[in-house]
């Protein structure tokens, strides 16, 4: 028997075929920005930068220290997506040429000190309160600093996901309300991973995208989960009705049963409170989780898979079982089942 792990194949092929899918639904003169944030949402980011940068005008990270290194593999436009909040951050992303967002006035601060006006981008909040200026505030500072200068009109859009949600509308409004005052020189860039499925003709000069270039995006079976998460299975032992298994005895036999235990709990970064009955694949067969997930193991009803033995894998999300399957079906999202992967999980990065 070979070491037995629980393993993380990642597969650059899909990421750049999702890509594909969807710049085919933009604007022929729209640019391509593949927000790559939080290590390329696990999937090694300086390997995917590599992948993929034929393909793509530009990247969003959040961290300067994250856009710094991407920097040194990629001369592609690269977004602080949050900007800088010292002087000194400051300098270190301009020697790098990073493009920033400015969101609020403490940052525009930062920019007058140092009469700095190219490569921004300014946020505007149409409607998701979290970052932002507010119509009169911008349009004070667009009226005594930025009529003469160039930059991106930027907005993010917090349902557009769900096409029939008022609030889209409504953000589409405030932020065409906004650019219609400005002059000819400013770009504009509002769509994300659900804007461009759902209302492409929004894809204006730059769309920004994330999780859909790495098949987490619910609603759209044709955009595929770049990732397999597998762990063998390392036991199997029939039970009899009434018997319980794992901790709190949560699972209860209401039939003889037989239970495989698989080499993957919380501490490899599964959720420990996966509900009974979450769908996992065994040999390509539907396996059920059954019993509360473990720190080292998780325990499945494998009694309809006749065949399974140690040593076999357990899919929990991979191109054919989309990793949206785990997370609608447990209250989670497929951006935090992505980057929560711990570091004991062995990581394979598919070459092409």
């Amino acid at each position: 028997m070979s070491r037995l792990t629980t393993e993380l194949l990642i597969e650059p092929n899909i990421v750049r075929e999702n890509i594909i899918q969807l710049k085919n639904k933009i604007n022929n003169s729209s640019n391509f920005m593949a927000i790559i944030k939080s290590d390329a949402y696990g999937h090694i980011l300086p390997n995917i930068v590599n992948d993929i940068d034929d393909l793509v005008d530009g990247y969003g990270v959040v961290r300067l220290e994250e856009a710094i290194e991407l920097r040194k593999i990629s001369n592609k436009k690269i977004l602080l997506m949050q900007g800088v909040y010292s002087n000194e951050d400051f300098k270190e992303a301009t020697e790098n040429s990073l493009d920033l967002v400015i969101h609020n006035s403490y940052q525009f601060e930062i920019i007058k000190e140092n009469n700095y006006f190219q490569n921004l981008w300014f946020k505007i909040n149409t409607g998701m309160n979290r970052l932002g200026f507010d119509e009169d505030e911008f349009m004070n500072i667009y009226n005594s600093y930025l009529t003469d200068k160039k930059f991106i009109l930027m907005s993010h859009l917090s349902a557009s996901n769900v096409p029939e949600d008022p609030s889209n509308k409504i953000q589409f409004d405030k932020y065409e309300n906004i650019y219609k005052q400005l002059h000819s020189d400013v770009s504009k860039s509002i769509a994300n991973t659900g804007c461009i499925l759902n209302f492409p003709e929004k894809s204006y000069d730059w769309v920004r995208v994330g999780i859909g270039i790495f098949g987490g995006y619910i609603g759209n079976e044709k955009l595929k989960t770049a990732m397999t998460l597998r762990s063998p299975i390392i036991n199997i032992r029939n039970i009899k009705k009434g018997e319980k298994v794992g901790y709190d005895g949560r699972a209860v036999a209401m039939k003889d049963m037989k239970i495989a235990t698989v080499y993957m709990g919380y501490a490899d970064g599964l959720p420990n409170h996966i509900k009974d009955g979450t769908v996992v694949k065994i040999n390509n067969q539907d396996a059920r989780v059954f019993g509360k997930v473990s720190m080292d193991v998780t325990t499945l009803d494998v009694s309809n898979i006749n065949d399974c033995k140690i040593e076999d894998w357990c899919e929990f999300f991979s191109p054919n079982h989309s990793i949206n399957n785990l997370a609608s079906s447990n209250g989670l999202i497929s951006y935090d089942l992505m980057i929560r992967i711990k570091s004991r999980v062995k990581r394979y990065y598919k070459n092409i």
